[in-house]
């Protein structure tokens, strides 16, 4: 091509690349964080107050909804989105060096927590269409059938809960 000489045509993603987003890999990084956090619908698993810990929080929520619980990819969806705005309160809000995460199924009903050792209570605040943050318990408030906190002797639980569908 006409004054292209020299110039490297763009490389094209390898299979290496395209199998990072694969769902079998998710699922493969989802078993790591039980291998390494334990299952939280099993018992509540610590984990450190650290950004990157909201992903395995993610991971962990979407193993345990999708696969063990058999649940919709669309609750799983949901969930895993407000496990995450819980997560991300709990490492920007409290000041703790770990965080508890347990996750509940009951008869018509999916409960999970996340535990922290901050008193401090959590506030829905009126969001506005242009606001980039803030906006964590306003979309627990719009896609949970319930939420609330525990207050604790030492700390509180932050929760959500939502109906599903028993078979």
């Amino acid at each position: 091509m006409a004054g292209l000489e020299g110039v490297e045509p763009p490389r094209r993603h390898g299979s290496a690349t395209a199998a990072r987003w694969s769902p079998a890999v998710e699922d493969e990084r989802a078993h790591r964080a039980l291998e390494l956090f334990g299952n939280p619908a099993e018992a509540e698993v610590s984990l450190p107050s650290r950004p990157e810990s909201a992903g395995a929080a993610r991971r962990l929520a979407q193993i345990v909804i999708l696969r063990h619980w058999g649940l919709s990819p669309r609750m799983t969806e949901d969930a895993v989105l407000l496990v995450s705005e819980l997560v991300g309160n709990a490492v920007r809000h409290t000041g703790a060096r770990r965080f508890g995460l347990r996750m509940r199924r009951r008869r018509g009903w999916i409960r999970i927590e996340v535990r922290d050792p901050s008193r401090g209570l959590p506030c829905l605040m009126p969001v506005q269409e242009l606001d980039v943050s803030g906006r964590g318990l306003f979309l627990v408030d719009k896609l949970a059938d319930r939420w609330g906190v525990d207050l604790l002797p030492r700390g509180k639980t932050t929760w959500f809960e939502m109906r599903v569908a028993d078979r």
